[in-house]
């Protein structure tokens, strides 16, 4: 089963289930139901590791021409396309059918726009415009969205507050790990933002502008009463660390400084969403 594990990417959907229990946690003003939780993580889980395994599905020709991809389950012949394509069916259709009948339908349908504007639009879009990644970044905002419609059956401002967050967190985190394996995704015709203008000059435009509207995004749970003053004042510190390493990166477009950008970006998620659990209204 390892292979098969390793098509649904587990280390990227704990930070996809993280977002789903924070999305729940502030639709359950009415009561929180542990069990309904079980089912809207399980549900998660399973229809995220069917479309990890569809996308390498359908890239396992370029993944083969990247170094950091080129070991993957398919590309390295552990697992063939066919096999692949059978495991992520069945952990798509699972997940579907475990947030409908375990949870809502409206959760489910949330689920199932996810899985549709990762593969049918993000993924083929990556190799014929930097842009596939604005559009990447609305499936990768939809977690906290499908955990606050399990809680709360309905998608309101404060579901659109924490997706706003997630949204325009991911340009930072991503355009930095494009910077990172630019001659990577050049292989294998890949049009991310580097490979398209290699001089990093937009890159490092795009890392800081995002960063910048990080900070006031990041206050609208305060604003709209979610949160408190902790809160506002953590995520402004936080905003400043994020920030200050775009502004680095922005200066000097090095490898390190771009990996510095990533970390950063990987720090500040669970650092913001915890002190939302801690100064919720």
């Amino acid at each position: 089963m390892k292979p098969y594990i390793e098509l649904t990417k587990p280390r990227i959907t704990w930070l996809i289930l993280m977002s789903t229990a924070i999305g729940y946690f502030f639709g359950s003003q009415a009561g929180f139901d542990w069990v309904l939780l079980l089912h809207t993580l399980m549900g998660t889980a399973l229809i995220a590791s069917g479309t990890a395994t569809f996308n390498q599905w359908y890239e396992h020709k370029a993944d083969a021409l990247m170094n950091r991809t080129k070991g993957r389950p398919i590309p390295s012949g552990l697992v063939t396309p066919g096999q692949a394509f059978a495991w992520g069916l069945l952990l798509s259709v699972a997940g579907f059918a475990e947030l409908w009948v375990g949870v809502n339908p409206l959760t489910a349908m949330a689920g199932l726009f996810t899985l549709v504007t990762y593969l049918f639009l993000y993924t083929p879009m990556k190799q014929q415009h930097w842009h596939a990644t604005t559009i990447g970044a609305v499936p990768g905002a939809m977690p906290p969205v499908i955990g606050y419609a399990a809680a709360s059956g309905v998608i309101n401002w404060e579901a659109a507050a924490l997706f706003a967050i997630l949204f325009v967190w991911q340009f930072p985190h991503f355009y930095a790990i494009a910077w990172m394996y630019r001659d990577d995704y050049a292989k294998a015709s890949i049009k991310m933002l580097p490979v398209v203008e290699p001089n990093g000059d937009s890159t490092a435009r795009q890392i800081l502008l995002f960063s910048i509207l990080l900070i006031p995004v990041s206050f609208l749970p305060s604003w709209l009463n979610m949160t408190g003053t902790v809160y506002f004042v953590g995520a402004a510190i936080m905003g400043l660390v994020f920030l200050r390493a775009a502004v680095r990166v922005s200066r000097s477009r090095t490898i390190p400084l771009a990996r510095s950008v990533l970390l950063t970006s990987v720090v500040y998620l669970p650092v913001l969403y915890g002190l939302m659990l801690l100064d919720r209204q």
